[in-house]
């Protein structure tokens, strides 16, 4: 077991479990995350300053409100729609739509109800409004290696799931 702790340019892995205000996940990452800590890596609801002065083995919980972690909803993602004007691939709750703005940009939305004829699509985060509390778990902390923070956390392409923790 590692006696390193984490600080500025220490390089930190972890996993981590996500609950809602309910008790129950809604992500959870049991492969390890690495990042160079100090480095542009966020993590959710100041993870960064929670995991400061841990070492391996040490565990962490956080509270994090909507306003530190997926923001509130924003009413003007959310539209609702005839069911007859929705391509019939999009006709089930879950299905993601690829919508864009008229300065090209992309921006995912989910079918989040269909009922009365309507369907309802919204491109907030599935988060957003919600209290979370996040669990940490500490699985290694050593000196980070030269250009380390430019492969790890959200650098790194070649991690299953997410990149980072928001």
């Amino acid at each position: 077991m590692s006696d390193q702790i984490i600080k500025r340019g220490k390089y930190v892995a972890l996993t981590y479990t996500i609950e809602d205000e309910h008790g129950t996940v809604v992500e959870q990452h049991d492969l390890p995350l690495g990042f160079v800590y100090g480095s542009d890596t966020e993590l959710i609801g100041g993870m960064d300053k929670a995991v400061a002065g841990k070492s391996v083995g040490d565990q962490v919980e956080v509270d994090v409100s909507p306003d530190q972690g997926f923001g509130e909803p924003d009413p003007s993602l959310t539209f609702t729609d005839s069911l007859d004007n929705v391509p019939p691939q999009f006709r089930q709750v879950g299905a993601e739509v690829q919508m864009q703005n008229d300065k090209g940009e992309t921006k995912s939305f989910f079918v989040t109800r269909i009922e009365d004829g309507q369907v309802t699509v919204d491109g907030n985060h599935p988060l957003a409004g919600k209290a979370l509390k996040v669990r940490v778990t500490i699985t290694e902390v050593r000196d980070a290696r030269p250009g380390e923070e430019q492969v790890s956390g959200i650098h790194a392409v070649k991690m299953p799931g997410p990149a980072s923790i928001n």
